[in-house]
């Protein structure tokens, strides 16, 4: 009767409903022990008014979660940490000997507590070490520990009221939720009678329940506003349908099908077939499970009345989370939909070092789920799930990339998956921005070649010249190679050439470095195939390095020059693959009568002549251009072979030279011997074999030039660059030194003198051992020539040991050798070798040992300038005086002693000053202003004792005179041509 009454009254209280039992009313009756909620309008016509009423609800039902949210927050943490397994908690209430695990609130809070009295009580170490061992907790902030959780006294505190009772259940229970559990009896929730002995553990269980309800309600309801009418129109027009007799199983027509533990289920034979999702073109027609038969008893009740029984039980559906729980996918369909609803929740509370579990189910999801919306939306998710993805972070997410692609074809892929690359092409992570550059190569195979070649290849470019990244831009460059093993447009070859020289020019070394690795490679492979290779790729690097020797020896860019040079030192093996494919086998032609004409056609026996002229026309002087061509040709001669090497590129290089006693010319040499193709000849294509016979063949060919330009007077740059090229490598340092030896005992002065001068550039690089064995001799034998130029060629050599050898038996060697030269009569009036004495102290001096240079450098040139004093020709008087300026201004920045001081160097920049009166009235200002300056320092001497030892630069010469001094300094140069010019005007 209880019953019967409250059903006459249902109609008029439907209208009144508000809160959660109407929010749903739709789908279940919201109440457990009355029929006021059953929703009689569900099988009503007027379905459009029911659909605005339930939006206003979902509206009211939003603004009052909005108003609950903060105090949920508040409580949100300390609930979800107390929260533990039913099971568990009865273990421990059973056995209490038996301690309930930490939990990790309790875990950070202790934490945070116990590193804060180490701090306080100067354990400083330990507070490291243990900060260290818990790297994922920030100890300088308590709100690390958790959300609005108020932070409890320090330990010392603790320990002192550890006696102090705590306050009773009635003061910490503190629910918060706004409503009284037991007045809802229909409510999701439902409390048993409380125990005594775990009240207040019941009562943490629920309000986690309804805390967590309430946050997910506000996430879903939302975001899902525009849905849930979409899905209301639905079901109306369904009822509309079914009004004229209730239908014994209430299913959910969620764009899928579904078991609905909600409703309850009748045999039935003439059901309709579940509907499928109008956007299932992408997947077959998927079949769903036909409907579950129960046994039903032999019963008379009529559906409403069973269905408000059934609301007694405890089910929790009125909820985002419910609802979801309870629907049972019944199709892959639904399986999709039901992820791509569920996902966007789960990723966020998901552990960032964990997320990359989540990618096959991303994946799969937005591989098969009908609805583009979702899909973009996951595939975001995709690409934002870690903030800073690490290298096997990424590698994880463009594998799935590729997976997706290869399940959903290029369209997709260009629709889909491009669109989330470029957006984040400018992100502000650079890893992001390194997950966009990788995407682009791992998507090259998949994407529709229209886009491969006009899309990605410009997001590319465009990252390559913008991004800051070194590690960007390397990856830009090895997915550009990807790109241009997939390419199949000709008129996007000039774009791929530009990128090359782009790439090659970058600042990094290890972009450079991916360019040879990856770029050129696939590059040099399509222009194979386009025939470009030797037709156009390597013809223009070609003009475009004689353009650039063409500007000129001053104005040469040698990074320009290196990165085309490298450009074509990795085009060499695709070179030779050239050349193998259109050689002239015996299978394929006469060799006797083709050969030469097949060759005539092939690009390395075209451009070597181009190449050898090219070579001709460097700086000889350039050390970076020599070196450059010279590995150059080495890789060259490497690739194609000795025999190559020896019947093509060595006989156009002799051709050339032309090395033979009738090319001598004593006045005017071979020109061709005083340009870089000699250094590049011998380091770049005699060094490519190293059997016996090479190596004869390079120490005769340095013989022939050392000897001809010797004898022709010529410069000996060629000679030089070609030591300097070798000498760097330790195994041809017995090679050179044989050579030198040649010179050593050659029959004519003017050798002589050339290997005296070249065993200078040999002693910075050779061991000790070498040079006290090789070199010192062979100098010592020469410094007793029979000829003094050749003697005089000797010195230079001398300086440079001092300033580089340690062992002392060879430096007093040395020095008893360089005394004879300064202190034996026969050379008192040897002008030559008393510039070359003073132009080598100058250049050593300053690295020498400072005994060596206290105790004979600057007492000799103290020497030499006061002899310069009675020099009677003025020419050579100009010359020692220009000399010594250049010395002293050099050594002025050594540490020099106060006796040395007195006694050598002042008295030396005296003498100097008094042939500077006479010869340039402007280095005698420059003078006098240093000497006063030292005769300044040297009377405080006392003081600047306690400082130590202070350059005559830097701190002998004062401020203002400093600036004096340079300005003058910068008014002349130190040139003897241009000091000789001044004193040309004195005269």
């Amino acid at each position: 009767r209880c019953i019967a009454v409250q059903a006459k009254h249902t109609t008029t209280e439907l209208k009144g409903q508000t809160g959660r039992s109407a929010c749903f009313s739709i789908n279940r009756a919201g109440s457990i022990s009355t029929l006021d909620s059953l929703d009689f309008a569900r099988y009503s016509d007027d379905g459009n008014r029911e659909s605005d009423e339930r939006v206003a609800v979902l509206e009211f039902e939003l603004r009052k979660a909005k108003e609950t949210i903060q105090a949920l927050r508040a409580n949100l943490t300390q609930a979800a940490e107390s929260e533990v397994p039913s099971q568990e908690r009865k273990n421990f209430k059973s056995s209490p000997e038996i301690q309930e695990p930490i939990r990790p609130l309790e875990k950070r809070a202790l934490n945070f507590l116990v590193n804060e009295y180490l701090l306080k009580n100067e354990y400083k170490l330990s507070s490291i070490t243990f900060s260290d061992e818990n790297d994922d907790q920030d100890f300088e902030l308590w709100d690390d520990v958790g959300l609005n959780i108020p932070k409890p006294p320090d330990l010392l505190q603790l320990y002192r009221n550890c006696g102090t009772s705590p306050p009773s259940l009635r003061d910490r229970v503190d629910v918060s939720v706004g409503v009284n559990f037991t007045d809802l009896p229909g409510n999701c929730i439902t409390q048993d009678p409380p125990k005594k002995p775990d009240l207040s553990q019941q009562q943490q269980t629920e309000v986690v329940q309804e805390l967590e309800y309430q946050i997910s309600l506000l996430n879903s309801e939302k975001e899902s506003l525009a849905g849930q009418i979409k899905k209301l129109q639905s079901e109306i027009q369904t009822l509309k349908r079914t009004v004229s007799s209730p239908p014994p199983t209430i299913q959910d027509l969620d764009n899928g099908q579904y078991l609905d533990i909600r409703g309850v289920s009748e045999p039935e034979s003439d059901l309709d077939p579940p509907s499928t999702h109008n956007a299932s073109q992408y997947h077959s027609k998927l079949k769903s499970r036909p409907p579950v038969q129960f046994d039903q008893p032999n019963r008379k009740l009529s559906p409403a009345f069973q269905q408000a029984l059934l609301s007694f039980c405890r089910m929790c559906s009125d909820s985002r989370l419910g609802a979801e729980v309870s629907r049972i996918a019944d199709s892959e369909e639904s399986v999709m939909l039901m992820l791509g609803r569920c996902l966007p929740h789960i990723v966020p509370n998901v552990l960032l070092a964990k997320r990359e579990e989540l990618i096959p189910l991303i994946l799969c999801t937005a591989c098969l789920h009908p609805e583009p919306k979702e899909r973009d939306q996951l595939l975001h998710i995709l690409f934002n799930l870690i903030k800073r993805p690490d290298d096997e972070q990424r590698q994880m997410i463009l594998t799935g990339c590729v997976a997706f692609a290869r399940h959903v074809g290029p369209t997709r892929v260009e629709a889909e998956l491009l669109p989330q690359c470029w957006e984040q092409i400018n992100h502000k992570y650079p890893e992001r921005r390194l997950l966009v550059a990788e995407s682009c190569g791992a998507l090259a195979p998949y994407l529709p070649k229209e886009i491969r070649s006009s899309l990605v290849l410009s997001m590319l470019q465009q990252m390559l010249a913008e991004d800051k990244a070194d590690m960007v831009r390397e990856a830009v460059v090895k997915s550009l190679g990807i790109i241009m093993g997939y390419i199949d447009d000709p008129d996007k070859y000039s774009q791929g050439f530009e990128l090359m020289l782009l790439s090659l020019g970058d600042p990094s070394e290890r972009v450079v470095s991916a360019v040879h690795q990856v770029f050129i490679p696939a590059f040099a492979a399509w222009t194979t195939e386009l025939g470009t290779l030797h037709t156009a790729l390597i013809p223009s690097l070609l003009a475009r390095i004689e353009k650039l020797l063409m500007q000129g020896e001053h104005s040469l860019d040698e990074h320009k020059l290196h990165v085309f040079l490298s450009a074509l030192q990795s085009l060499i093996p695709p070179l030779f693959a050239v050349v193998l494919q259109n050689a002239p086998f015996t299978s394929r032609a006469n060799l006797h009568r083709d050969t030469p004409a097949i060759e005539g056609q092939l690009l390395p026996f075209r451009i070597l002549p181009q190449l050898i002229e090219i070579v001709g026309r460097i700086n000889v002087t350039s050390s970076t251009c020599v070196h450059e061509f010279s590995r150059f040709f080495w890789r060259l001669c490497r690739t194609f072979g000795k025999i190559f090497t020896n019947t093509k590129v060595k006989p156009q290089f002799q051709e050339i030279l032309r090395l033979s006693e009738e090319n001598v010319d004593a006045s005017t040499g071979n020109g061709i011997l005083t340009k870089a193709t000699v250094p590049i000849y011998a380091t770049g294509v005699l060094t490519c074999y190293n059997q016996e016979e090479d190596r004869k063949l390079l120490v005769g060919f340095l013989e022939d030039v050392m000897t001809t330009l010797s004898l022709s007077h010529a410069p000996l740059d060629s000679l030089k660059a070609s030591f300097v090229e070798l000498g760097a490598n330790p195994v041809y340092h017995e090679l050179l030194l044989t050579v030198l030896w040649y010179g050593v005992v050659h029959t004519s002065a003017l050798v002589r003198c050339t290997a005296a001068r070249m065993f200078e550039l040999l002693v910075k690089g050779v061991n000790e051992t070498l040079v006290a064995q090789r070199v010192v001799p062979a100098l010592i034998t020469l410094s007793s020539d029979p000829e003094i130029s050749v003697r005089i060629s000797t010195i230079p050599a001398f300086g440079t040991i001092m300033e580089t050898v340690t062992q002392k038996e060879l430096l007093e060697r040395v020095k008893m050798q360089l005394a004879s030269f300064l202190e034996d009569p026969q050379y008192q009036d040897q002008h030559s070798l008393h510039m070359e004495i003073i132009r080598t102290f100058g250049r050593v001096g300053p690295n020498a040992e400072p005994r060596f240079r206290d105790e004979f450098v600057l007492p000799h040139l103290h020497k030499l300038a006061l002899a310069n004093n009675s020099q009677a020709v003025e020419s050579k008087r100009s010359d020692i005086a220009t000399q010594l300026f250049e010395a002293y201004s050099a050594l002025s920045c050594c540490f020099i002693s106060e006796e040395v001081m007195v006694n050598h160097f002042l008295p030396g920049l005296r003498c100097l000053r008094t042939d500077m009166e006479q010869l340039s009235p402007e280095h005698e200002v420059i003078l006098s202003s240093m000497i006063k300056e030292c005769e300044i320092k040297v009377e405080n001497r006392a003081m600047a004792d306690a400082q130590g030892s202070m350059s005559i630069a830097s701190s002998l010469v004062g401020e203002d005179a400093k600036t004096k001094f340079l300005s003058k300094m910068g008014q002349l140069t130190t040139s003897g041509a241009m000091l000789a010019n001044v004193f040309q005007r004195k005269k």
